[in-house]
């Protein structure tokens, strides 16, 4: 059997035996046919938006406006949707003075290179963009507290405006549940600590707080007070399918229109686990596996199938390197994912450091699984080494690298694609 696995722009190929296949899991969303163009898609959901009137009547009468929009990290397709609602505004307000900010979270600023490829030469020069800088603590107004006990200090850019609106996407989240919707505010436009709040150890730990689960989610109810609070009054969140094109489109109310997002991608984008003594996925190439951070989200769905001592293989061409020195350091200070684990669940919700959920979570699969990975130059395997992985040049060369780790030249292989793109029930 042949598999086209995504890695950066294109697709490495795994080429495996037939009977060592324990089955393929992936989301059904490449089923999905449209008789409409990906613009038709997101002009219908503007014109009958879920739970709230339309763009331009909410905008009617208002002099400032915020758009939130996703940054590099993000596959949300802008340059199809940030026009039209940018348009749906004027529509309701011409003279309407509109900011549209980069929630980038604790993430790196976008280069001029990454927002022109993003937004398009005639909106990057055309309109004004503020770059979010969860560091500038100048830049920060308190608005509440969060459920988890921590300030919710949120980017007064957004929340001193007369409306503010969202565009997103929707995909599986694996501590939030789903992105989308209330992310684009917490942890999108937040201050460092109050991420940091939300991040704690006891809720990423929480069994709840995982992929496709919001009810009960504790990160999703800090998330929904924080969108609450600075008055987000209506998202445009996308469904994209495996070649990144829209397939659906919501729009609307911030918890209505994401609430149906996410539903219909859970009618899509759920599968069994198929479990089996070795995984291979990816993180959906490019922009998602642009670094070792955002690669851990793929490893919790082949955590779903691979059974305890298994080996996860992830391809991902990491072409922006670790993506966060405190989680590429993280076992400088502490060597063993075991002890590192029970440093973060010994911390308290104010305690919580930067990038630690993301290493928390990679301890967690690391104490069960060995993990093999599969990167361009912007990982060498030095870089993978440090942080307890192994490193392989290529597929063919990682599955012989797990079979030596198990000591099984026929151990069975599940195979998720598109690990980022599913959400793996058990």
């Amino acid at each position: 059997m042949k598999l086209s696995i995504p890695f950066d722009s294109g697709f490495l190929e795994l080429d495996l035996p037939d009977r060592r296949i324990a089955g393929v899991v992936r989301s059904r969303l490449s089923e999905l046919r449209s008789a409409h163009s990906q613009e038709e898609v997101v002009a219908a959901a503007l014109a009958v938006p879920i739970g709230s009137p339309p763009l331009a009547d909410l905008a009617a009468g208002k002099r400032r406006v915020c758009v939130i929009t996703s940054d590099h990290t993000r596959p949300v397709p802008s340059r199809l949707t940030l026009p039209p609602l940018l348009a749906e505004i004027r529509r309701g307000s011409p003279d309407a003075d509109i900011t549209i900010v980069i929630a980038t979270g604790c993430h790196r600023a976008m280069t001029e290179a990454e927002m022109r490829e993003r937004f398009g030469d005639d909106v990057y020069e055309g309109e004004r963009f503020l770059v979010h800088d969860c560091g500038d603590e100048s830049a920060f107004v308190s608005i509440g507290t969060l459920p988890s006990g921590g300030d919710c200090l949120i980017n007064r850019v957004i929340v001193d405006t007369d409306l503010l609106v969202a565009e997103g996407f929707i995909e599986p989240h694996f501590f939030a549940g789903y992105s989308g919707g209330r992310k684009a505010v917490l942890p999108g436009c937040a201050n460092r600590a109050t991420v940091l709040a939300n991040h704690c150890a006891e809720f990423i730990d929480s069994p709840l707080a995982r992929t496709g689960i919001l009810d009960g989610n504790p990160i999703h109810a800090d998330m929904l007070y924080a969108a609450r609070a600075a008055n987000l009054a209506f998202i445009l969140n996308v469904v994209l399918d495996s070649e990144k094109k829209v397939v659906a489109a919501f729009a609307g109310d911030m918890e209505r229109a994401h609430r149906a997002g996410c539903d219909f991608f859970a009618s899509y984008g759920e599968a069994a686990a198929v479990k089996a003594r070795m995984v291979v996925t990816s993180n959906g190439g490019y922009p998602l596996d642009q670094n070792l951070y955002q690669a851990v989200k793929s490893m919790t769905a082949a955590e779903a199938c691979a059974v305890d001592g298994g080996v996860i293989i992830v391809a991902s061409a990491c072409r922006d390197g670790h993506g966060g020195e405190e989680f590429s350091q993280a076992f400088s200070r502490i060597p063993t994912a075991e002890a590192l684990l029970r440093e973060f669940l010994a911390r308290g919700r104010h305690e919580t450091e930067p990038d630690q959920w993301q290493t928390q979570i990679l301890c967690r699969i690391l104490c069960r699984h060995h993990v093999v990975m599969v990167t361009g130059p912007g990982a060498p395997p030095e870089m993978i080494r440090a942080m307890n992985m192994h490193w392989a040049p290529t597929l063919a060369d990682a599955v012989r690298e797990g079979q030596r780790l198990l000591g099984d030249a026929e151990a069975e292989v599940t195979v998720i694609p598109d690990g980022v793109g599913v959400i793996i029930r058990e």
